[in-house]
């Protein structure tokens, strides 16, 4: 029969759990050491992009002027940290901001929207030469348009004469920005600019750049740029690193790759004796809209609490709530060692079973803390909501129900018998929860997979939440002899979907992307859970 464990035993075991998952945690929470701040103390940043929009506040509806107090608070804090704000438009009350700035003893590069409707592209033209020549000693800069070539919203001879017709009413200098691929496309349009400005987003590149080397691609673009326009100053207009997100390829949005990335590219600019502006001072909740989670991201404070998300040239750390992440995990451990030892009846069981219940305990005990962290991060809309937190109760009753089902020997059935019909459905609550809980996760896992295949650009990775939940099933099936017999059709069909995602999620986005290669690996086990042999003979 083997060895059977008793109460002391697993009071050591679950120790042991409880440890491994805390010692996971402390290592994923220790800070990343920078290096030495790029500014001085006293110092300031050239220019950081800015724009006030708060929560669910967004540029996508009418013109409503955004209340002055709530600029002026953002302006109060950002003058500690720079001698410049960059705007986009002057629609939604951003017309406030250089008199605000003013204020505050800020400067102002002034953007104006060009866009593909006339009307609209006129009230903005004529409302930034107004401020303009309003406030000549606030405003350093007029930017006659942003990124209209890259959206094809414009061409680039309407794009020079709207650049000389601006350039005619103002005094300073006029400028136009966009990614640098289309200022080399159409080079026609420096001869319209005071200056040439270039956006530089490492991560968004067609061959993403990772963190480490993304101010050195920089700096590099940039001195081609400069050999393209002999005479004219290149001016970096955007450069920056999303702190959360999906990766792309090795470009992980992360706090510390965040920080590394800016402070790198500052000390170049310093050395080089370059300008740049960052990108960009709040988060931007809207922006996830169109760019998904990576897109509200991009912000050198909270957009949230207002809070920094590092200081220059201090080590930073990806998960600075780790204790009490660790402390969830750790609670969760211990709701499954219960739930094993209530389905034994307190009885001394095999040690087998017990190792089972620990790794699903500590597997999903580390994953748990990620998978909650990420729910509002990666949720915008009602159905991003409805997805998370299905995806964290399949996560809190996978391992639960699991444990219990190692220890007394019960099967998840197939989908059949548990949403089939009412003669043909399993009797055990126990066999039941497990068998819809499964079910749960095979439907998110699918939906995810096929997002990743069909339309993958703005999709995360659940990896953390389908590893919590997958392992236990896993560990369960395991547990139990494999069956004979035909294989469900549900299920086969889900299996061979979560595979050949899998292959061409791996494919897609290369095996540079360590988030990809995990989900991956967690469809494919996933998928194994799902192929033959199942159901126990009798789940009555």
């Amino acid at each position: 029969m083997g060895s059977r464990l008793g109460f002391v035993g697993v009071a050591a075991l679950f120790a042991a759990v409880a440890a491994a998952i805390v010692s996971a945690w402390a290592g994923l929470g220790m800070s990343v050491e920078m290096p030495q701040a790029p500014i001085g103390q006293g110092e300031k940043l050239e220019c950081v992009s800015y724009a006030p929009f708060r929560g669910a506040q967004n540029p996508f509806g009418p013109d409503v002027a955004l209340d002055s107090r709530q600029i002026d608070e953002d302006l109060a804090q950002l003058k500690q940290i720079t001698n410049c704000v960059r705007t986009y438009s002057i629609d939604h009350g951003l017309d406030q901001i250089p008199a605000i700035a003013r204020r505050h003893g800020l400067k102002v590069m002034l953007g104006l929207w060009l866009s593909s409707l006339p009307d609209l592209s006129r009230k903005q033209i004529e409302g930034a030469v107004a401020l303009a020549k309003e406030y000549p000693d606030v405003i350093t800069a007029v930017i006659v348009g942003n990124e209209v070539l890259l959206r094809g919203e414009m061409s680039a001879p309407q794009l020079a004469r709207t650049i000389r017709e601006v350039k005619a009413q103002v005094t300073q200098p006029v400028t136009y920005a966009d990614v640098w691929e289309f200022w080399l496309r159409y080079r026609e349009i420096a001869t319209a600019v005071d200056f040439v400005t270039i956006h530089l987003l490492p991560y968004w590149e067609d061959f993403p750049i990772p963190a480490r080397n993304a101010a050195a691609h920089a700096d590099a673009i940039r001195k081609q740029v400069v050999a393209a326009f002999p005479g004219k100053e290149v001016f970096i207009g955007e450069f920056g690193w999303p702190s959360a997100g999906r990766m792309r390829e090795g470009a992980l949005p992360s706090p510390a790759e965040q920080a590394r990335a800016l402070q790198d590219v500052l000390a170049i600019a310093r050395r080089e004796s370059f300008r740049v502006n960052l990108i960009e001072a709040y988060d931007q909740p809207w922006k996830r809209q169109l760019e998904g989670t990576v897109g509200g991201h991009w912000g050198l404070f909270d957009g949230h609490t207002r809070s920094p998300k590092f200081s220059w040239g201090q080590p930073v750390s990806n998960h600075p709530g780790w204790k009490w992440q660790a402390g969830v995990g750790v609670a969760l451990a211990a709701l499954v060692f219960i739930a094993a030892l209530a389905a034994g009846r307190l009885q001394p069981q095999p040690l087998k079973s017990w190792l089972r219940v620990a790794l699903s305990a500590v597997v999903s005990g580390t994953m748990i803390g990620w998978a909650l962290v990420n729910i509002p991060i990666e949720s915008l809309t009602v159905g991003d909501w409805l997805r998370s937190l299905s995806w964290g109760v399949v996560m809190l009753a996978a391992p639960v129900l699991a444990a219990a089902a190692i220890v007394v020997g019960t099967a998840a059935p197939g989908f059949a018998r548990v949403i089939g019909r009412r003669t043909e459905r399993v009797e055990s609550s126990l066999a039941l929860a497990l068998g819809l809980t499964l079910i749960i996760l095979t439907l998110l896992a699918v939906q995810a997979a096929l997002g990743l295949v069909f339309d993958p650009r703005y999709r995360d990775f659940p990896f953390s939440a389908l590893t919590g939940a997958a392992i236990p099933f896993a560990a369960l099936r395991t547990s139990l002899p494999r069956l004979k017999g035909l294989q469900p059709s549900a299920e086969t069909v889900a299996a061979a979907t979560l595979m050949l995602s899998a292959v061409y999620i791996v494919f897609n986005e290369t095996v540079a992307n360590w988030q990809a290669l995990w989900f991956a690996a967690g469809l494919l086990a996933l998928a194994v859970i799902l192929v033959p042999g199942r159901a126990a003979p009798d789940l009555k």
